[in-house]
């Protein structure tokens, strides 16, 4: 289908396409290159970590993540159910368990009364979500998983460049990951990166990235042999791929200022639409918008029904995150049934995603809060 409005559009400039073509022309080092380590230096810098080492995905860099500190078979992890399925499926990679706890109403992301109790002698790590560009309530989360001795590992996919209390997440636990997918504030395409200060961890990481192989020289331009250490996956990006990411990271605060002043401009009019709860960060929180999320607290009902009414108008919405719990495969792998995580079920069935991006034009906007209105008015 062709949308009106999308709900997201990649933000790209004549600078990106520049840079590419600066790499393609060059004809030589399209794999690793210098560009993957300044690519590296800058987002290290920008959160304020010691080191990051990208991945081809932020799937990949979940598994990565999970190799580098050791989980193994048996080990428990709690997460959300409420996030995109490669969370959970990342423990399954390396045969840990994932446990889900329920969510809290603030900011969508674990509640860390119901993490404390799933805490057991099992639990290796707690992993985080902070959705669509919202930190979740990580001061407490690492205070638990302190005090428990568990790992901390943010999944912070969505929320590069997100602050609470002015510090940047993905530099809370003792592990992160970012995703440069399509629809992110920062997009290559395709790609993720992994953040730390563990020195051993980072050395690590980039043992598992390219083979386990120790690259002491450019593989493709050297006629030595080099040494493979130990176990590990083809999960490097190329100079390309590093190029557009250096290219988008330049953006950033230019991005997220627009994507803030849209989400503003969004929530000052649908809030005077009786039915909707627009998004409401905590004082503390600085919010990305990378999605953009109102509620409609009856039932899933009125949500559909606005969510069809809004794509007959050529408004694309989504529910970005159907429970992880109640997918096919978890529901028969582990048994899970309807009503299990009350309040993940419940957020889940009243909320709808609404276009955001940094170039969306207030007739636009406009648009979307006609359209709702028209819907509100006749229901």
């Amino acid at each position: 289908m062709t949308w009106k409005i999308p709900l997201f559009k990649m933000y790209t400039d004549g600078e990106d396409v520049r840079n590419v073509v600066s790499i393609l022309k060059r004809g030589m080092f399209w794999g690793l290159s210098a560009e993957t380590k300044k690519w590296e230096e800058m987002i290290a810098h920008k959160v304020g970590v010691k080191y990051c080492v990208v991945f081809n995905s932020g799937t990949s860099a979940l598994h990565a993540i999970m190799l580098a500190h050791g989980l193994k078979n048996h080990d428990e992890v709690i997460l959300p159910s409420f996030t995109f399925i490669a969370t959970a499926n990342s423990a399954l990679f390396v045969n840990a368990i994932p446990k889900f706890a329920d969510i809290e109403d603030e900011t969508f992301g674990l509640d860390p009364t119901d993490v404390q109790s799933k805490i057991n002698k099992k639990t290796k790590a707690i992993v985080p979500v902070h959705y669509a560009g919202n930190a979740c309530k990580i001061h407490q989360l690492k205070e638990i998983s302190s005090d428990a001795k568990v790992l901390l590992i943010e999944d912070a996919a969505a929320a590069f460049g997100a602050k609470a209390k002015g510090q940047h997440v993905g530099s809370f636990g003792d592990s992160a990951i970012l995703s440069f997918a399509w629809n992110k504030v920062v997009t290559s395409g395709e790609g993720g990166a992994v953040l730390t200060n563990s020195k051993k961890i980072f050395d690590r990481l980039i043992l598992i990235r390219s083979h386990g192989r120790i690259d002491k020289e450019t593989y493709f331009m050297t006629a030595n042999s080099p040494e493979y250490v130990t176990l590990g996956y083809n999960w490097r990006v190329s100079a390309i791929t590093a190029m557009l990411g250096i290219s988008q990271l330049k953006k950033l605060d230019k991005a997220i200022e627009l994507r803030r002043k849209n989400s503003k401009y969004l929530s000052d009019n649908l809030s005077k639409i009786p039915f909707i709860e627009v998004p409401k960060p905590p004082s503390e929180n600085f919010h990305t918008y990378t999605i953009y999320t109102i509620r409609i607290r009856d039932d899933n009902k009125t949500r559909n029904r606005l969510h069809d009414f809004l794509t007959k108008k050529g408004i694309q919405t989504k529910v970005v995150y159907d429970p992880i719990h109640l997918t096919k495969f978890y529901k028969k792998k582990f048994g899970y049934t309807k009503g299990f995580l009350k309040n993940t079920e419940k957020i889940a069935n009243e909320i709808l995603s609404l276009p955001m991006y940094p170039h969306l034009k207030r007739r636009e906007m406009d648009y979307i809060v006609e359209s709702i209105k028209e819907f509100s008015e006749h229901n």
